[in-house]
């Protein structure tokens, strides 16, 4: 089942974030390294966002265990220096390795395309990692397209 989450959810969905983290550190593992504390601190920002209006937080749900979960907003993405431009932002989904490929993803993100369209917005965007092919090809089955392409230059030096 999906549903909205509620406060009950946050510890879990902070174990399903560490879970997340774990697997984008196979892409990326610079970038990907968890705060010893991560899982608990992520908890309790999701609680804080659970009372935001602009956050809309899913979780699936299989005999009452959290097993995916979604968590969007609504910003403006752009400078003060833009005029502003409304759209959604995906920041995070993840949906446990042993329920993959079963439409879990799918659901979310087809219940958050309706939270969107319910909250006036044309389009959504997210980051996802160049080396997820997995990944891109489920987005892709959205109709979803590259916009932007996030680059990283090593520099040369002592080990940092």
């Amino acid at each position: 089942m999906i549903r909205l989450a509620g406060f009950e959810d946050c510890d879990s969905i902070g174990e399903l974030w560490l879970e997340m983290v774990q697997y984008h550190r196979a892409f990326d593992p610079q970038m990907f390294r968890p705060n010893p504390a991560g899982a608990k601190m992520y908890a309790g920002r999701i609680e804080q966002w659970l009372a935001d209006p602009l956050t809309h937080v899913l979780v699936a749900e299989i005999d009452r265990q959290i097993i995916a979960y979604a968590l969007a907003m609504i910003a403006d993405i752009t400078t003060d220096v833009f005029e502003p431009f409304r759209s959604g932002l995906l920041a995070d989904i993840f949906v446990s390795s042993n329920y993959r490929r079963h439409g879990w993803g799918r659901k979310l993100i087809e219940r958050m395309m309706i939270w969107f369209r319910s909250q006036d917005v044309r389009h959504f965007e997210w980051h996802v990692s160049a080396n997820n092919a997995e990944a891109i090809a489920f987005w892709r089955s959205f109709g979803a397209t590259t916009t932007m392409l996030r680059m990283r230059a090593e520099l040369a030096g002592e080990d940092r």
